[in-house]
């Protein structure tokens, strides 16, 4: 499912875009073809230039990957045949060399053979800087790579670099592999034909994509894996959530997925729909841009979260479904402590508002220096539970005596790389929402390092803490389990107290899809890694 969460972070949208949507065809169920939105936008299919986790869902389907994820969220190997350790010899004593071995007899959708030069030149495009890739973290530590024979990539690093699992060509967050013998002349890739398009090595491959209504996927007979079940999967283009429901009422779509919490009664109530609800990688939050003056002010920031009743939220808009937490880690992630979750506290929001020196004017919000205490929070239109979200909020904000100035942006655009204008990567926020998926490992570097302010990764919070840099560091020279949780415990209450974002809660997922669909079973990370033998 998902960009990754500090290595090329995978984004779901708290909210999708309104769009003219086309009327389907049939609203009969067909047999062998699977109909499914995510009820987002989607700007391109080239997951190593797009950051959306619709962009990643098509990825998984059709794109080729070193590693995919199992259903208890562990790597799996797709065109790697096994995963490094330095158990196995994959990973050299000083963590500095990681060994690829490459499946043979594979072929991308268009029959041309695979191979390591198609690795090579993969990890190259994501070094180019002419490339508008989000993120580079991990392969900006590549000093060189070596191919001993065609089925071997050695990667040599500057330092230890032990999160490369999510980074280095997995599903879970990093950028999918690219057919050298279809690029490799191009000064960069950022207007390829290849990414309307993109050709792959999964089980799907893309057919056509018809803009603003739909893109269509067939089973590749190419596939080393073998031939799916399913003749053909359609993406259905729908940006706006009452859409979605209202097709996945009349049959004209199979599966929505993730359901927001808003939702769930009324899908529960859709005789012909079975519903899966697990725990998930996501958290919902909101990001401040703290090189903005008014929320520049750590008390500002954290009177700001304190003026937030979050449990009120979550039973309100999200219907209680989700996981109230402080820490970033979703509850799922194993192993790694909870932290004590700050209460919504009005009392304590004033107080340090006033000690901050914001004082009320005559209309109740506070003002200093002559600048209003008003926040320009974006977000995207389309979804009218988070548009409830944002009004609660207001109100508590107001209270207060915070302004809250709504701006309202396409999904797509929201998301778009700094060089195309994105809201998100562009910092052209004070506040924003949206929700980050968060992979196995997780490394913090993009998402949160000094040195990751786009466009060199995600930190869209423009947020920089030293000693933080250091426990990001540390995480990275390690291999064992428990010591990297104890460093992002360290990590998590540095965040939490600076509040550089608010966590509001850990998601659930919430599949919706036609209960004649067998063989589906997602995992937390990866959606639909595993549809080999899933049918209609």
């Amino acid at each position: 499912m998902r960009r990754v969460l500090a290595s090329l972070a995978m984004l779901t949208l708290l909210a999708g875009s309104a769009t003219l949507h086309v009327q389907r065809a049939s609203a009969a169920t067909q047999p062998h073809v699977l109909r499914f939105t995510t009820a987002q936008d989607i700007e391109g299919l080239n997951p190593v230039l797009e950051s959306g986790s619709t962009e990643h869902i098509l990825g998984a389907l059709t794109m080729a990957w070193l590693f995919r994820y199992d259903k208890n969220n562990r790597p799996m190997p797709e065109l790697a045949t096994v995963y490094p350790t330095k158990r196995n010899g994959g990973i050299s004593a000083d963590g500095k060399t990681i060994v690829f071995h490459l499946r043979r007899n594979v072929k991308w959708s268009d029959g041309v053979a695979f191979d390591g030069d198609d690795v090579v030149f993969s990890f190259d495009v994501m070094n180019n800087p002419a490339n508008n890739v989000v993120s580079r973290d991990g392969f900006d530590q590549i000093v060189k790579l070596d191919q001993p024979d065609k089925y071997t990539v050695v990667v040599h690093l500057k330092k230890t670099f032990s999160p490369f699992l999510p980074v280095f060509i997995t599903g879970g967050g990093g950028p999918s592999l690219l057919p050298k013998h279809l690029l490799g002349s191009l000064p960069d890739i950022n207007k390829a034909p290849y990414n309307a398009l993109p050709v792959g090595i999964g089980p799907f491959k893309f057919k056509e994509w018809r803009r603003g209504d739909a893109v269509e996927m067939v089973a590749d007979p190419l596939y080393w894996r073998g031939k799916p079940k399913l003749e053909r999967i359609v993406y259905e283009q729908i940006t706006d959530r009452n859409t979605a429901l209202t097709e996945l009422q009349t049959g004209e779509i199979d599966m929505w997925d993730p359901v927001g919490g808003a939702y769930l009664s009324r899908v529960q109530a859709i005789p012909d729909v079975r519903i899966i609800r697990q725990p998930g990688f996501l958290y919902n939050h909101i990001d401040f841009n703290v090189t903005h003056p008014v929320v520049a002010d750590k008390r500002v920031r954290q009177a700001l979260r304190l003026a937030i009743d979050r449990r009120a939220l979550l039973a309100k808009v999200a219907h209680g479904v989700g996981i109230i937490q402080e820490s970033l880690v979703p509850e799922p992630y194993p192993g790694v402590a909870k932290l004590p979750f700050v209460e919504y506290n009005p009392a304590n929001a004033n107080a340090l508002l006033d000690r901050a020196g914001w004082a009320r004017g005559a209309d109740g919000i506070r003002a200093k220096n002559g600048t209003r205490l008003s926040v320009d929070f974006a977000t995207s239109s389309g979804t009218p539970d988070v548009d409830i979200q944002l009004e609660l909020i207001r109100g508590w904000w107001k209270a207060v005596g915070v302004e809250m100035n709504i701006k309202r942006y396409q999904s797509a655009l929201l998301f778009a790389p700094v060089q195309d204008g994105g809201i998100v990567y562009g910092g052209k926020f004070d506040a924003i929402a949206f929700a980050w998926g968060v992979p196995y490992p997780l490394n913090l570097q993009p998402f949160a390092a000094c040195d990751a302010v786009p466009p060199k990764g995600q930190n869209d919070m423009r947020y920089c803490n030293h000693a933080l840099d250091k426990i990001i560091a540390d995480f990275q020279l390690r291999f064992d389990e428990n010591e990297q949780n104890a460093d992002l415990v360290r990590a998590a209450r540095i965040i939490a107290d600076d509040v550089p974002t608010i966590v509001q809660y850990s998601r659930e997922d919430i599949f919706a899809f036609n209960k004649r669909l067998t063989g589906f079973h997602p995992n937390n990370i990866t959606y639909f890694d595993d549809m080999l033998g899933v049918d209609i």
